[in-house]
């Protein structure tokens, strides 16, 4: 079983060091630096499974791929906000019309930022959205060559607890914000163990939230971001590892967002899911 395996997904991160996972499926973690190539690699048969944010495989249904949804992790609400710099004149997300904003575009960045302003009646095209790397994005902030940042763990917490900039939106108001956990339709080597692989995920999850500590000096030898073992264990507290089956629930959460996506003008055309996880016409 050739499992993907990047840096933004903690649950398979971990795995892939985690006594026993996935042994009975004789496991190959294949390492890659982002889910926004999780598509690609499945298409091309480097991997049969990987795990990222709810938004890449809405991407890569848009892109014509056949997504069939394995697993799903609980929601997520401490693993995303929204910063501006503590004197900046943006107050509330209604503020962000024709400014910057930095984000990993094509992830749940993309989504938090899409839901949050729809309430002040933006799109989208209202922002410009900058794509920088993650260790770069503090510092275009607070040099003032972005307005707004996005951020994630584990520079998240970090951020949190700087006096110079602020909060204006979280994950956990905004969106549900789970990991799900995806191959595509035809795949057998995936569909064929699905419910192996959830026992597996869920059986790690347990684990993890057993011992957060060894989980964190983990993470922090795997040298992710610039978190340390206090900010991963910190991390890892804060966060429900549990996995659950990719069930109708599921399903409708992916296709709210992907009608939002649509509704923002990120996605060219509609995207229609159905409870099998295959594609049915729109």
């Amino acid at each position: 079983m050739k499992i993907g395996v990047h840096p933004s997904n903690l649950h398979l991160m971990l795995a892939r060091s985690w006594p026993g996972a996935f042994a009975s499926l004789e496991p190959h973690f294949v390492l890659y630096p982002e889910g926004r190539d999780t598509g690609r690699l499945l298409h091309e048969g480097r991997i049969d499974f990987g795990g990222t944010g709810s938004t890449p495989p809405i991407v890569s249904e848009a892109n014509s791929l056949r997504v069939s949804y394995l697993a799903a992790s609980a929601p997520r609400p401490a693993n995303g906000g929204i910063f501006v710099r503590r004197d900046s004149t943006v107050r509330s997300v209604g503020d962000l019309k024709d400014k910057r904003v930095t984000l990993i575009d094509g992830s749940f960045h993309t989504y938090l930022l899409a839901r949050a302003i729809e309430g002040e009646g933006l799109r989208l095209p209202d922002i410009e959205t900058v794509e920088l790397k993650p260790e770069d994005s503090l510092d275009a902030l607070l040099s003032e060559r972005v307005d707004a940042w996005i951020a994630m763990a584990p520079r998240l917490e970090k951020a949190l607890e700087r006096d110079d900039i602020r909060l204006i939106a979280r994950c956990g108001d905004t969106i549900p914000n789970r990991s799900v956990f995806w191959t595509l339709a035809g795949r057998r080597n995936a569909n064929d163990t699905k419910a192996e692989i959830l026992a597996e995920l869920a059986r790690v999850g347990r684990e993890v939230q057993a011992d957060p500590a060894r989980a964190a000096a983990l993470l922090a030898a795997a040298r992710i971001g610039d978190g340390d073992v206090t900010a991963w264990e910190r991390v890892i507290r804060s966060r429900d590892f549990s996995v659950v089956a990719a069930d109708a629930a599921i399903i409708q959460e992916q296709q709210d967002e992907a009608d939002t996506l649509y509704r923002h003008g990120y996605l060219d055309q509609p995207v229609q899911l159905g409870s099998s996880n295959e594609r049915v016409p729109a």
